[in-house]
């Protein structure tokens, strides 16, 4: 996962204000569920789902097991995985509504995680450690947080005898984390669409942001995120002696290009997700930033606001498609001219921007025919950003004020990547929303020694057990 940590962590971090210092996270002491929820989490955790040596499938039939164990039918589990990637499996489940006209709502959530070393971390990567307040252990937080969170509530809704008005669905899937892998959530929207056709999803993309106290500043929720995509630039050349050099050389004409393209910034766009960030957040931090991104947020070719905002590498690029050089390859011999070189340039792109005119910016930018601009890997969707209506934010913003009062909820975009892109792309509009606060830090996601506070993850398990709720009663 790509979960964005937007600029206003930087903001706490160095100022080291308790924006909110007179509201404390909600406790869940005493909750008699939470023992099931802690043996289940410690169960997925401990379940190596890497790509290199873990199975997604194995994660998927614990969790099935558990479903089962909790009554449901047989004919309301479906397990799946391919038999060309058998360890790369996933889940489906379905929670029957009352109202067949109603449209469900969809849970969406990654099982497998990123690579883990023993010999770096401080302790078993796959071993579920609580210490001095917080989990530790790789998918801790990212994203078997919330897959935990989701199955631990579909368990409690069937024990309950919960009988929503819609139906409620709930898709564990593999492939989030690795580029080349099976995803799962992406062949579940082309290939199974009725599985999880849904009204619209819940996913991983926002949480909530910790000041340097441990107190709440905001709740985020992700409406839309920007899109990932290589492109490969490349110049070809006869070549010849090194002995007898000429202008025309491949690495020259590579080395123009690039330093073209790192002069060059994408203008500034707006979108309903992102005007509500700007102007909100402008209002949290205040200050010269905070006027900048208010005056931004009514007017993105204000300029002067828009130089104001950008010093901030995040909040730069949550205003623009942005694109960097990530790598390098050229020539073949220490003693000829190059007959070859290239570039990899990874971009992100801004939500509806196709990528065919990225690639043309890239050319026009560039200005070099001898320089060719091609998407390299496979072509990500690049649909709009889903509205944030009263429907999605009404419920959420509920529940976050009676969990912690006076914090409020901030839309916001994902810079990064999730498996939302696939269902957005496909008419199933995806917001990501979890209830999880955490510090500036990102508290290892994608790093060493992956944590979350304990106090956040039963918290978030009770925000999402509550707001799904809602939503499954909604009219």
């Amino acid at each position: 996962m790509s979960r964005m940590r937007n600029a206003l962590a930087s903001f706490v971090a160095a100022s080291g204000v308790a924006l909110f210092a007179s509201t404390t996270i909600a406790s869940t002491a005493g909750d008699p569920t939470e023992p099931a929820f802690r043996a289940l989490y410690k169960e997925l955790v401990e379940t190596n789902t890497t790509l290199s040596a873990g199975s997604c499938t194995v994660a998927a039939e614990r969790m099935a097991a558990r479903l089962a164990a909790a009554g449901y039918p047989a004919e309301d589990i479906h397990l799946f995985a391919t038999p060309d990637h058998p360890r790369e499996g996933g889940l489906v489940a379905v929670l029957r509504g009352r109202d067949p006209s109603a449209k469900a709502i969809l849970l969406l959530a990654h099982i497998d995680v990123v690579e883990a070393k023993r010999a770096d971390w401080t302790r078993d990567p796959f071993t579920l450690v609580e210490e001095n307040g917080y989990f530790y252990g790789r998918g801790t937080s990212d994203d078997k947080a919330m897959a935990a969170s989701f199955t631990d509530a579909m368990i409690r809704y069937r024990k309950e005898g919960f009988h929503p008005r819609r139906d409620i669905k709930l898709a564990l899937t593999c492939g989030e984390e690795t580029g080349e892998a099976f995803n799962g959530a992406d062949w579940l929207a082309t290939q199974h669409r009725d599985w999880i056709d849904a009204g619209f999803a819940l996913n991983e993309g926002a949480g909530g942001l910790l000041d340097g106290h441990d107190k709440p500043v905001y709740l985020g929720i992700q409406a839309g995120e920007k899109v990932y995509q290589d492109f490969r630039l490349e110049t070809t050349n006869p070549g010849g002696h090194s002995s007898r050099p000429v202008p025309d050389n491949a690495i020259y004409h590579l080395a123009a290009a690039l330093t073209r393209l790192s002069a060059f910034d994408f203008p500034a766009q707006m979108s309903d997700t992102t005007r509500a960030y700007f102007s909100r957040t402008g209002v949290l931090i205040g200050g010269d930033s905070g006027a900048a991104m208010i005056a931004l947020a009514k007017d993105p070719t204000n300029t002067a606001a828009e130089a104001i905002v950008s010093r901030d590498p995040s909040w730069h690029s949550m205003l623009r498609t942005t694109c960097v050089a990530t790598l390098l390859d050229g020539g073949h011999a220490t003693n000829a001219l190059p007959q070859r070189a290239g570039a990899n340039v990874n971009c992100r792109i801004f939500p509806g921007v196709s990528v065919e005119t990225v690639r043309s910016t890239l050319a026009s930018v560039i200005a070099d025919p001898k320089v060719t601009v091609t998407p390299s890997g496979e072509l990500s969707p690049t649909p709009p950003p889903p509205p944030l209506s009263a429907r999605v934010l009404g419920p959420a913003e509920q529940v976050a004020h009676d969990m912690w009062p006076g914090v409020p909820v901030i839309p916001t975009m994902s810079t990064g990547a999730t498996d939302g892109r696939y269902l957005n792309a496909r008419g199933i509009p995806t917001y990501g929303l979890s209830g999880m606060f955490s510090e500036p830090s990102r508290s290892g996601v994608h790093g060493l020694n992956e944590r979350i506070a304990v106090k956040s993850l039963m918290d978030g398990r009770t925000y999402l057990y509550r707001v799904v709720k809602l939503y499954a009663e909604a009219r």
